[in-house]
């Protein structure tokens, strides 16, 4: 066959036909135990009969209209998230990238409103928000931005988890508006920040009067063992933005807001001619549903637990294992050295995972994810880790 696609990414030698639950099955017919669920997305597994169904219903029914006119399905998904979220108000996107798109530009609305000509946002270093321009730039990963330069101006960089230097940043910064940072550092290696740090950017804000935006791409839809990351804390951000398992695999994105914040788009403001469609909101209500029937965050929060103190015991004392930490399903066991290969040799044992930031193995399996499957996933991982160190 030949290759027409454009060289974005490093593919694995493997190809999926279908998919039953935390299993996918290949081409010829060789099941994998998915320990990494499309990256964060498939947080039901595969093939989960509500979605299908959802799915199947809405497109014998109506898939597209476009915005200009109403959509029952994107009011009634709006309701729903913003009550669970604690937020007022929703606009529907195709992807985290738009949606952070979104919170970028609410962000200079809200400088603008201000008076302020050329707002400044904070992000993070080695955070990890998008590949538009607007989030590639806000991204602090050097090597996502080469070649792309000019980037977008606006942004001003600090590290992450540190408080001290956000307050630096707004002694010495002029024109700061908003702090974009994620609860969790997904791709940035599994990173937790301190306890008092995202509650210490909710305080500064408030003095500040600057928007806290939290990117819950990757750690929202009860990934870290609660609905929303920020909830394990005594506070509610301004702006939130959410994808990845929203649609359990149907491309849809949602960036939320409260208070001011949620009153700065007008029409004509933004826009987006798929986000929202019928059948994207139809597969996320039937995700919510579900997630709240069966309480998968705190089953995420428990088996994940679990995992980590698996993990801990069988690889914690290893020479060459500098950290092994995760909230919820969401797990990073980090190693001294790279360890990229150890993606393909875990395809040869069955098991798909991931390796961000060079060093760090990540986990981020179904939320559906049984106990025999955890228990096969950490041993086989365990084992693949203990190989690889014991190598010269």
């Amino acid at each position: 066959m030949k290759d027409v696609l454009m060289h974005t990414y490093a593919r694995l030698p493997v190809t999926f036909t279908r998919g039953e639950g935390s299993w996918l099955y290949d081409q010829a017919g060789r099941k994998y135990l998915d320990g990494l669920s499309g990256i964060a997305v498939c947080a039901l597994g595969h093939a989960h009969p509500a979605v299908t169904r959802a799915v199947c219903e809405q497109a014998g029914k109506l898939v597209h209209t476009s915005n200009l006119y109403g959509i029952e399905q994107q009011q009634v998904l709006g309701e729903r998230l913003t009550t669970l979220a604690g937020m007022d108000r929703v606009f529907f996107a195709n992807s985290g990238a738009e949606a952070n798109e979104a919170a970028i530009k609410l962000a200079r609305l809200w400088g603008h409103r201000k008076g302020i000509d050329n707002p400044v946002i904070v992000v993070m270093e080695n955070s990890f928000h998008g590949r538009t321009m607007a989030t590639l730039t806000a991204t602090g990963n050097r090597k996502v931005q080469a070649g792309f330069e000019p980037l977008v101006h606006g942004f001003a960089r600090v590290p992450y988890g540190d408080l001290e230097a956000l307050q630096t940043a707004a002694r010495n910064l002029k024109d700061i508006v908003a702090v974009l940072v994620e609860p969790v550092q997904g791709e940035g290696g599994v990173h937790i920040p301190p306890d008092d740090y995202l509650p210490g950017i909710r305080a500064l804000c408030d003095e500040q009067g600057w928007l806290m935006m939290l990117d819950e791409i990757q750690t929202g839809m009860g990934r870290t063992g609660r609905p929303f990351a920020f909830q394990r804390y005594e506070l509610i951000p301004d702006v939130i933005t959410l994808a990845k398992a929203l649609g359990n695999g149907v491309p849809i994105g949602a960036c939320l807001a409260r208070g001011d914040a949620a009153e700065l788009f007008g029409p004509g403001s933004h826009g987006s001619t798929f986000g929202g469609n019928p059948l994207a909101c139809a597969a996320a209500l039937a995700v919510l549903e579900v997630m709240e029937k069966e309480r998968l965050w705190e089953r995420a929060a428990s088996l994940g637990e679990r995992m980590l103190t698996g993990f801990r015991e069988r690889l914690g004392s290893l020479e060459g294992v500098v950290d092994i930490r995760g909230q919820g399903l969401m797990i990073g066991i980090e190693l001294e050295r790279s360890c990229g290969e150890l993606v393909n040799r875990a395809l040869e044992q069955g098991l798909l995972i991931n390796v961000t930031a060079e060093r760090v193995l990540r986990l981020l399996p179904p939320l559906v994810l049984n106990d025999e499957e955890a228990e096969h996933l950490t041993k086989g991982v365990s084992a693949l880790v203990e190989h690889f160190l014991a190598e010269e």
